[in-house]
């Protein structure tokens, strides 16, 4: 409504609460000639006579009664609408959509966030979608998602801004009964893998973690055997421990646990950990998304550092 419209249906309940004009009047502070034309005026837009004159004031027809009740509810909602922008504007209400990759999400950095985040601000809709990276950044970048917990950097792509969060150490992930699977206390030299089949997550899903692995096992002085690749890293630790071969992936998927998997530290490779990055559309945050990625950085600078 209106601000004339507003003003009108306030006179009326005061009207109708007061039972009397004049006390209405000085209710609103205002003079009792111009209340009484807003009342009429009322009456004329709606067609409908809304108050009984009485000797001694004045009553609700069954029109006014149903007027009243609806006048009511749409002053309150013009009256919490102030609030309403408000709470928008300072990133207290409004709708959230986070998506990350798998193996982000068995971080605990990253459910900590999110939990955090909705019981600091439970006046925000979060919506949340897992996916590779690359499916994860087209949503970015077609404003389907507002943000995104990855493990590539994605940094070379113009129209994407990307905050490190964390480094984790990447480990080897051994079937159960493997000739190297018992010593699980000594960290593993990545070279003794070299004859080894792998199983490795999939690069298009995946690139930063993949590339990383490749790199490694060069550095290392061989080039892995691929036997296996799964879409997923919770699919390659399956396959892990189906006796297909042997991988690596980030220290947290230890989490997932696996009867038949033995977990080693790897040895000689100081350049091989799985990142942690937030990745966001390089435009103007809106006031949601600002306070999520102050949350994170405030989380990052708290979180301590993995061994």
């Amino acid at each position: 409504m209106n601000l004339i419209e507003l003003r009108r249906l306030r006179a009326f309940v005061a009207v109708a609460e007061e039972g009397h004009i004049t006390r209405a009047a000085e209710r609103l502070g205002m003079q009792q000639p111009p209340l009484t034309r807003l009342l009429h005026g009322l009456e004329k837009e709606l067609g409908v006579l809304l108050m009984h004159r009485l000797p001694r004031g004045v009553r609700p027809t069954e029109a006014g009664k149903a007027l009243l009740t609806e006048a009511r509810a749409v002053l309150a909602r013009a009256e919490g609408l102030n609030d309403v922008v408000r709470r928008a504007a300072r990133g207290e209400q409004g709708r959230l959509a986070i998506g990350f990759t798998s193996s982000a999400a068995l971080h605990p950095f990253v459910p900590a966030a999110l939990r955090t985040f909705r019981e600091a601000l439970p006046g925000v809709s979060i919506v949340l979608e897992e996916a590779g990276t690359g499916e994860l950044v087209d949503a970015l970048l077609h404003e389907r998602l507002d943000a995104a917990f990855v493990r590539s950097s994605v940094a070379s792509m113009a129209n994407l801004l990307v905050d490190p969060v964390l480094d984790e150490p990447m480990i080897a992930a051994l079937p159960l009964g493997h000739r190297l699977a018992a010593d699980t206390a000594s960290p593993l030299p990545l070279a003794t893998l070299a004859a080894e089949e792998f199983v490795l997550y999939r690069r298009p899903a995946g690139p930063g973690l993949y590339d990383a692995i490749l790199a490694a096992c060069r550095t290392a002085g061989f080039s892995p055997i691929i036997a296996q690749e799964a879409p997923r890293l919770p699919a390659t630790l399956s396959l892990v421990a189906a006796g297909l071969g042997v991988s690596i992936v980030p220290a947290s998927m230890q989490r997932l646990g696996g009867e038949n998997i033995a977990y080693r530290r790897l040895d000689g490779c100081p350049d091989l950990s799985a990142p942690l990055h937030l990745t966001m559309r390089r435009t103007v945050l809106s006031p949601v998304l600002a306070r999520f990625r102050a949350l994170v950085r405030q989380m990052k600078d708290n979180h301590p550092p993995t061994p």
